[in-house]
């Protein structure tokens, strides 16, 4: 058997969800740094990050979780989100909170093929973007897509909760 270029990383949940709905993405495999977040990943591989979208796993005052896709260089006002989107509150889980509700490891975590279905939320201005990177299912690895994507696949509801950082 043929090797593979060595790019090419194995099928996680995300991919496979992509695949199967005959997404074209291309793979950006990286040194995984803890901590270092869509910052340090769009360092290393060469990307602004206003483009490097992370995946951040929120629950509401209910503990009902929620999806938000946020700019690599910007954080979410919790205050303006939970307005958006109805809610009295609206904050970040604890790691392990989010990885028992999406399936995947803090730092490795995709909106696609989660574990438990979730809503998602889009900062509006990630729409505007030819292409993202944006996780892949595993610490160190991003698939770059189109945005639309996320709103096709996910049914991502674009709001306004970017705060630069």
């Amino acid at each position: 058997m043929a090797k593979k270029d060595k790019a090419h990383v194995s099928e996680t949940p995300a991919t496979a969800v992509l695949r199967a709905a005959k997404v074209a993405f291309t793979e950006h495999p990286y040194e995984y740094l803890e901590h270092g977040g869509a910052q340090h990943s769009a360092a290393v591989l060469g990307f602004d990050p206003f483009t490097v979208v992370k995946t951040l796993v929120m629950q509401d005052q209910d503990a009902k979780p929620l999806i938000v896709l946020m700019h690599g260089n910007r954080t979410v006002s919790t205050k303006n989100l939970a307005r958006q989107i109805g809610a009295k509150s609206v904050e970040p889980c604890k790691p392990e909170v989010a990885q028992r509700h999406s399936g995947y490891q803090v730092g490795g975590t995709s909106p696609f093929g989660t574990r438990r279905e979730m809503p998602v939320y889009i900062e509006s201005t990630i729409l505007d973007l030819p292409r993202i990177c944006i996780n892949g299912g595993r610490r160190g690895y991003l698939v770059g897509i189109e945005p639309q994507v996320c709103v096709q696949l996910l049914g991502a509801r674009p709001v306004q909760c970017a705060l630069a950082e």
